[in-house]
């Protein structure tokens, strides 16, 4: 069979698939080029392509419609960037013959062109070899789309941003368009975001520019709001009355490990937890948008990041674990974090006075994300259990993705005994036989579609940087230093005196176990 034929039974066999209903407004009329920079990069081979791999593989990128393109500087021929790829798609040892003959035919898609990112050159030969394929799926000029997926270093977006300008945009306006996505971190404070926004703003409209933070993607995040605002047992919960305090919380179990040098620019806060966290928070504290238009539900997250207070100094705990230093790459006085414990407040009425805790850390006991909402104590407590902890309701967005609830139940038996225990939604357990797409797949797929409801807009990514920047700046020179701890530890034992500080009470005895199949 051949492979274009193969595909289109293949998309028909996908029709109850999550993705189903989105596949014929992604095959518009005209060819779709996808051009990924820095393409012989670990970001493109770890995450870029397999993304695009899966998509294609399911349908979503038709043969007959689509290339994609590689740009980077090393000068490579087309089969030994095929050949770099290959082992990141599929593993060959586990692989079926019918794995491998997708991994073919994807990789046949593939052409590679080098150039450098500041000289129009390269981009001029790129420019040919779009506009060949396009002229090959019989494309009218300027009815094409071009999509230009940056996994580059920010330091060259502004001069790749102007080379594509200049020189790989579409010809004309007849239903085509030509997008760029950009990876994080974007920039690393307040004025640096602000030049690279305004360096890129210069050149591409709002609309065609799409900031990337792969959290929106996953799947457990992209529920929040069908859980907030499609059950009513929720919507009277939601609030200062009920809830004590709400956590977000990423661990490493692993430390910088190679990537020292990179990571001692940035620090555990600009990494994670002012574009990972700070995105969960936002859809967790917004209020109901007025539907699901991208528009409308970025509106409500930028009001909740221009609710939250300046960051206190004594609602910050830092830490840097024990060796981390010991990375030659690493500065031997370097102040950077590689764990952070902070409370946000939001000053608005929903939220007034429940403390939101953002925690992430790297060589700490154990690897997991999720939210953890502590309801308040029960008042007039008849069975004396308040000493077993609170109701919480927890998203666990990795790994072994699940909701529960922690409930306090009569313990079986004779005697009037409580006990914590949950109900449980866990993803492996109920929806068996699923496959969950990676946050890339979907984020892709939706600029394709042209839906930026889970990229990050400008006026959104302003309001981040003005939360944490004063804080970030006070780290740098030294005004804040980590605390030690050792790796595989929690973290700072000043951290859990800040969790309680907050309010928050452990639970003693319960432990939630993800149920086994």
């Amino acid at each position: 069979m051949e492979s274009g034929s193969w595909h289109i039974e293949k998309r028909a066999s996908f029709r109850n698939d999550s993705f189903s209903k989105e596949i014929d407004n992604v095959l518009e009329n005209g060819s779709l080029s996808i051009i990924v920079l820095g393409a012989s990069g670990d970001l493109a081979k770890k995450k870029t392509f397999p993304a695009l791999f899966n998509l294609f593989r399911q349908g979503f990128l038709q043969p007959n419609e689509v290339h994609i393109f590689g740009y980077a500087r090393t000068k490579i021929t087309d089969e030994e960037l095929r050949d770099r790829l290959r082992g990141y798609l599929v593993n060959d040892k586990g692989a079926s013959p019918k794995d491998l003959e997708d991994v073919a035919n994807f990789l046949q898609l593939i052409k590679y062109v080098s150039g450098s990112y500041d000289s129009g050159e390269g981009f001029q030969l790129l420019d040919k070899e779009i506009s060949e394929h396009e002229v090959l799926k019989n494309s009218t000029e300027g009815s094409s789309r071009r999509l230009f997926y940056l996994a580059l270093p920010p330091s060259v977006y502004p001069s790749v941003c102007k080379m594509i300008r200049h020189f790989c945009m579409n010809k004309t306006d007849l239903g085509g368009w030509t997008r760029v996505v950009v990876e994080k971190p974007f920039g690393k404070d307040l004025q640096s975001a602000e030049e690279l926004s305004s360096q890129i703003g210069e050149l591409f409209d709002e609309p065609q520019i799409y900031r990337i933070d792969h959290y929106l993607g996953k799947e457990l995040v992209q529920n929040l709001l069908v859980l907030r605002f499609a059950n009513r047992m929720f919507l009277p919960l939601w609030n200062r009355d009920n809830i004590d305090n709400v956590q977000i919380v990423f661990r490493e179990d692993f430390g910088t490990e190679g990537r020292g040098g990179y990571f001692d620019q940035y620090g555990i806060i600009r990494d994670i937890i002012q574009n990972h966290l700070l995105q969960v928070l936002c859809l967790v504290a917004m209020e109901k948008p007025v539907s699901l238009k991208p528009e409308h539900i970025r509106d409500e997250k930028v009001k909740v990041l221009q609710s939250v207070l300046p960051i206190k100094d004594d609602e910050v705990v830092l830490g840097q674990y024990d060796g981390y230093k010991d990375d030659p790459t690493v500065p031997d006085l370097s102040n950077t974090p590689t764990f952070a414990s902070m409370i946000l407040r939001i000053h608005n009425e929903r939220w007034e006075g429940v403390p939101f805790i953002l925690k992430a850390g790297k060589a700490l006991s154990s690897r997991k994300a999720e939210i953890r909402v502590q309801f308040k104590d029960v008042p007039g407590d008849i069975f004396k259990c308040k000493k077993q902890g609170r109701n919480e309701f927890v998203i666990r967005l990795q790994p072994s993705e699940a909701m529960y609830m922690k409930l306090t139940v009569k313990q079986p038996g004779l005697d009037m005994l409580t006990v914590q225990s949950e109900l449980d939604l866990s993803y492996r357990q109920r929806y068996q036989g699923v496959t969950i797409p990676e946050a890339y797949e979907r984020l892709i797929l939706d600029t394709i579609r042209g839906d930026q409801q889970h990229f990050v807009r400008r006026d959104e990514l302003k309001a981040a940087w003005e939360i944490f920047t004063p804080l970030l700046h006070r780290i740098d020179d030294g005004e804040l230093k980590p605390l030690p701890y050792k790796p595989g530890s929690r973290g700072p034992d000043a951290a859990d005196e800040l969790l309680e500080k907050a309010g928050y009470v452990q639970t003693l005895g319960y432990i939630w176990i993800p149920p086994t199949l």
